[in-house]
């Protein structure tokens, strides 16, 4: 007898949502740092992607949200995974002409945003996952 964990639809529109929202905040927070909608960090090409981050995640909490599922836990994980991967990078090796950050690994906002990214990660991984077992799109 298998000893499946079946999602009610309940759970996967709560899923779904706190997905959305998670997005949404990661968005937020790097508007926040990078100190506005309209400002562009420097260097400029990190600048550019906090902005494709920030667009990323909207338009991954729009997909889960209208239910496409799949692709939108897909962007979801990739919103969650690429500001860790700069975190990390920015604050230990330092990235090209961005040298700021280096060792600056307890910064308050940064600490709220590795939380954030952290949950989204645990969250839209297993449900990506999910989704490519089933059928549906």
């Amino acid at each position: 007898m298998s000893h499946r964990t079946v999602m009610t639809p309940e759970a996967t529109w709560m899923a779904r949502w706190a997905g959305a929202l998670l997005c949404l905040v990661v968005a937020a927070i790097h508007v926040v740092d990078q100190g506005g909608i309209t400002t562009t960090r420097d260097p400029y090409y990190v600048g550019v992607a906090y902005h494709v981050l920030e667009i990323a995640a909207v338009v991954a909490a729009v997909l889960l949200l209208v239910g496409l599922v799949r692709p939108g836990w897909l962007l979801a994980a990739g919103v969650a995974i690429g500001p860790l991967l700069g975190y990390i990078l920015s604050r230990g090796p330092g990235l090209p002409d961005y040298s700021d950050d280096i060792g600056n690994w307890t910064e308050p906002l940064g600490l709220v945003s590795l939380a954030v990214e952290g949950a989204l990660l645990l969250l839209a991984v297993p449900l990506f996952v999910r989704s490519l077992r089933r059928r549906t799109y």
